[in-house]
């Protein structure tokens, strides 16, 4: 803004000669509180109060700085006053967002107010004002609609006759002074009627905010002008390319958001189904028809009654929660970060129920309220393309022929409408016809025809959903159109879903408290039976081999579809998922037409949904015992099969990035050995068998070495060192352990992008915690473990080797391994102390500490012929892996191998250990003991990271 002239001095006295056209300062509102106030408005701020209480001392004042330094101090008072009585009873009526925005605009109203009447009267007084000297203040944006939250910006427009005088730059100025003085952030623009025009034109935001402009003080003559010239000169007859500006403004919104509407931290403001979207649907009907208020979208023919329920019901959620968010933070926050969604939970009232965490349900509200809002996007917007006459929309683009709607149905502006809406009702079944018809052809639906979904959902009761016809439809759709994925979503979207398997209400925008899963429980279904969809299509063949030659053989399609969908049915419930799931598939799996035999195989799949993963992920496949086991669970070849192929769709329907290729190689691998365990006996899996293949396999590998050489090294290992260890990675300890000397260390670090790993392989004398220190020299350089095998040789040499990640989840950059080699051999040899050094990176994350983790600590005998396999479920952090191995190493226990599963921010760490003596931990007071005291490394990190 440009400096005002230097402002006028004020004579003394009481009095001081208006300017012209300021409006008389409003009486105080009514004491009794507005229906959609929290409180009286003299409660929130009284502009009558204020004004004579500072006209006292401003009369006593001798310059413009003092007169200034009293407003401030006044204002100061009495914002602070009205934003605690409004933030007190915000906190005993946490639900009337409506109520608190409309109180925080009217407190922003009275310090607006008071400070132009300041600067009009006191401050640069005129005795003899021209015609040129008058000025209106003008609320503009969201200040303009009267919805301000507690830290919400104040934009305001100073409107001016003509060319702006060096008086009103000076009210201006000192107008700013205050309001910055009073710690408000103040979005500002002086202007004239003609430059709002002629600028509006130009660019689309200013335009926008002057379509919600409200007069606040001053000369209202210039604001009704205002209004009258945007109407007639600026608004009329622009209104599709306001649309178009305002659709494109929405849909990079989203794209900047994340695209989702359920992503884990949702923008309450700017994201997907938030409070933009509906913002968006007003101004673009009040820019066409002129509507004063959102209701009135409902008399112009854009929503019927019922859907502007939906709207003010979702912006009254979005708004409380915004408010919420602005509280807590003490600033302008809209991101709905884990740990603000506890406190955002609490605050609104919600508390633990059914096994599930208050934030939990919820979440689940607020991702039902963001599924309404764009219902509600779509009806609106498809209202508008009908009304303007745009292109037809359909999945297939305009270029591309089209199949032809069969009887019953027509085509309104590319969209499937019913030609008789009482027959179509007539029959329920027509409420699942629809979506097939609209797979089949590829048309989008009408929302005359979202509209009869919604409003007629109780016609699909036990009847439909027992009709042989009804089953077949919804099969039909998940089996025989190729994208079954866009039925389901637009299905579940509208009520159909949950409507015809009830149970599936249940999880409908269930949100999962955690890190690891990007999505809601019914989404995450949804993108699974997406992926199934895309590997049957042959998208995924390089990516997903086993899993698209699989699909391509006899495999029955309708069993996996059916598991896919019911598989975390059972989520939400105090009972283990899995468990309850398989329960619920029992009962539900009939009804969709399936067989005996095929009901028990979904049944099998839900209940062992998770098992594939957990063997793959926490078990090491190399022991013998793990591949015997797993093949004993699975006990056919049709059962693997379709177990692997659920196991593949459920894991890369987690989220983005989930799925990497140290997974894909891990579930390849035990996929392939159980294959051949079942195809050629189980006894052939065995640990004679596993060293007698190792090797010959080591003496291929090594065919260039002496013979002598090549007998040296065969010999020089126990018999477990060839069952754990790919051939590649014992030629590896070939290499570093030939003429090694006994103070020399040697290391081997080289990039797996096929595993999506770096292996760090280590060789030296053997002495007692060994992979405790190598686990920290890891963990300070940042390595994510995944996988790590240990073993001394029979000449008192360990191998260790470690397969690790950046933090991205990718293998070590070549650039990165000599940082990486120097710090292990700075730690090895006793320069770094890991357990001081990892102090000040082991601290939990602000947005993940409302997590909870609670540690399970397990000791299974039965998983390994040698090994006790220890199994500690925790938060994850990165000295975590140091902690529990330094716990171990300390109490004489001997590490084989670690194999860690990262979920988010939670881990499950399995160490394969034998005590001093060489046996397994079968005493229960040493488990207990042992127990304690890596409980007691946890809770000590845990304290030591919150610090």
């Amino acid at each position: 803004m440009a400096r005002a002239a230097k402002p006028a001095q004020p004579g003394s006295g009481a009095a001081r000669t208006a300017a012209p056209g300021l409006a008389t300062p409003p009486a105080s509102l009514s004491s009794a509180p507005a229906p959609d106030m929290l409180l009286p408005a003299d409660q929130i701020f009284d502009q009558t109060a204020c004004l004579a209480g500072l006209t006292q001392e401003l009369a006593k004042a001798d310059d413009s700085r003092t007169m200034r330094s009293l407003t401030v101090q006044h204002l100061t008072e009495a914002r602070s006053r009205g934003n605690a009585a409004l933030a007190e009873a915000f906190t005993k009526r946490p639900h009337d967002a409506r109520a608190l925005v409309l109180g925080q605009s009217v407190l922003t109203d009275g310090l607006v107010r008071v400070a132009l009447e300041v600067a009009c009267r006191w401050l640069h007084p005129l005795s003899n004002p021209t015609e040129a000297e008058r000025i209106a203040v003008v609320a503009v944006g969201g200040y303009g609609r009267a919805e301000m939250a507690p830290a919400s910006d104040v934009d305001l427009l100073f409107l001016t006759p003509w060319k702006t005088t060096p008086w009103a730059e000076s009210v201006v100025e000192s107008m700013l002074y205050i309001l910055w003085d009073l710690k408000l952030k103040v979005g500002h623009a002086t202007r004239t009627v003609k430059d709002c025009i002629r600028l509006g034109r130009e660019d689309i935001t200013i335009r926008t905010a002057l379509l919600e402009h409200r007069f606040i003080a001053g000369h209202e003559p210039l604001a009704t002008e205002l209004g009258d010239r945007l109407w007639s000169d600026l608004f009329r007859n622009s209104g599709p390319e306001f649309i178009e500006a305002k659709l494109s403004e929405r849909a990079e919104r989203h794209k900047r958001q994340g695209g989702q509407r359920y992503v884990l931290e949702p923008n309450v403001k700017e994201g997907k189904g938030g409070l933009r979207d509906l913002q968006t649907l007003y101004w673009i009907g009040k820019y066409l028809h002129r509507v004063p208020a959102a209701r009135e979208l409902v008399a112009v023919g854009l929503f019927r009654p019922e859907e502007y329920d939906t709207f003010r019901t979702a912006e009254e959620f979005l708004w409380a929660v915004r408010c919420h968010l602005h509280y807590i933070s003490g600033r302008a926050m809209d991101q709905l970060t884990f740990d603000l969604q506890v406190e955002v939970a609490d605050r609104m009232g919600y508390r633990d129920a059914g096994g599930r965490r208050a934030v939990e349900i919820f979440m689940q509200d607020y991702f039902r309220h963001a599924t309404r809002v764009g219902e509600l996007t779509r009806i609106f917007l498809t209202e508008l393309e009908a009304r303007h006459a745009k292109p037809e929309a359909s999945l297939f683009g305009i270029f591309k022929r089209k199949k032809r709607v069969r009887e019953g149905y027509r085509l309104i502006q590319g969209r499937i409408d019913v030609v008789d809406e009482v027959a179509f009702l007539q029959d329920p079944l027509n409420l699942l016809r629809i979506f097939e018809e609209a797979l089949r052809t590829g048309y989008l639906l009408h929302p005359n025809v979202m509209r009869m979904i919604a409003a007629n959902l109780s016609l699909i009761d036990d009847s439909v959903r027992d009709n042989p016809e009804a089953v077949r439809l919804f099969t039909d759709m998940l089996l025989k159109h190729g994208n079954p994925e866009r039925a389901l979503r637009r299905m579940n979207e509208l009520g159909v879903l949950g409507a015809f398997i009830p149970d599936f209400e249940r999880i409908v925008a269930m949100m999962q408290f955690n890190v690891y899963h990007h999505y809601t429980v019914d989404e995450h279904i949804i993108q699974t039976i997406s992926v199934l969809a895309q590997i049957e299509r042959g998208e995924l063949v390089e990516e997903l081999p086993i899993a698209s030659r699989i699909l391509s053989g006899a495999v029955n399609r309708k069993v996996l579809y059916i598991a896919l969908l019911l598989h975390d049915i059972g989520k939400g419930r105090p009972e283990d998922h899995s468990i309850i799931g398989a329960q619920m598939a029992r009962r539900i799996a009939p009804r969709l037409g399936l067989t005996p035999e095929e009901v028990e195989t979904v049944e099998w799949l839900v209940r062992y949904h998770l098992l594939m993963s957990d063997v793959a992920q926490k078990r090491d496949i190399g022991d013998p015992r793990t591949l015997r086991d797993f093949a004993k669970a699975v006990k056919t070849r049709k059962r693997l099969d379709l177990l692997t192929v659920l196991t593949v769709c459920d894991i890369r329907g987690v989220g983005p990035g989930t799925w990497n290729n140290w997974k894909a190689m891990l579930l390849r691998r035990l996929y392939n050995e159980t294959a051949e365990a079942l195809e050629n006996g189980l006894e052939n899996v065995n640990r004679t068998k596993r060293e007698d293949e190792g090797k010959k396999a080591l003496r291929i590998a090594l065919a260039d070495w002496p013979q002598a050489d090549i007998r040296a090294e065969l010999a020089r290992h126990y018999p477990p060192y060839w069952q754990g260890l790919p051939t590649e990675t014992q030629a590896v300890f070939a290499r570093l352990l030939r003429g090694l000397a006994d103070d020399e260390i040697r290391i081997d670090l080289h990039p797996e992008p096929d595993r999506d790993a770096t292996r760090a392989a280590f060789a030296l004398a053997d002495h007692p915690g060994i992979f405790s220190r190598l686990a920290g020299a890891l963990a300070l350089v940042g390595a994510n473990v995944v996988d790590a095998r240990t073993y001394t040789s029979k000449d008192g040499y360990a191998t260790a080797v470690f397969w690790v990640q950046d933090g991205e989840g990718k293998p070590y950059d070549e650039a990165r391994l000599p940082r990486l080699r120097g710090m292990i051999e700075k730690t090895l040899r006793g320069q770094v102390v890991a357990r001081d050094a990892l102090k000040d990176r082991d601290k939990v994350k602000k947005r993940e500490s409302e997590f909870r983790f609670p540690t399970h600590i397990t000791f299974d005998n039965e998983g390994s012929d040698i090994y006790t396999i220890v199994e500690v479920d925790t938060r994850d952090r990165p000295g975590l892996l140091y902690d529990l191995t330094r716990t171990l190493a300390n109490n004489n226990i001997y590490i084989a191998s670690a194999v860690i599963a990262t979920y988010g921010a939670q881990v499950v760490d399995s160490f394969y250990v034998k005590d001093m003596f060489g046996l397994k931990i079968h005493a229960r007071p040493k488990q207990e003991a042992l127990e304690k005291k890596l409980r007691q490394a946890i809770l000590e990190g845990r304290e030591r990271a919150a610090t």
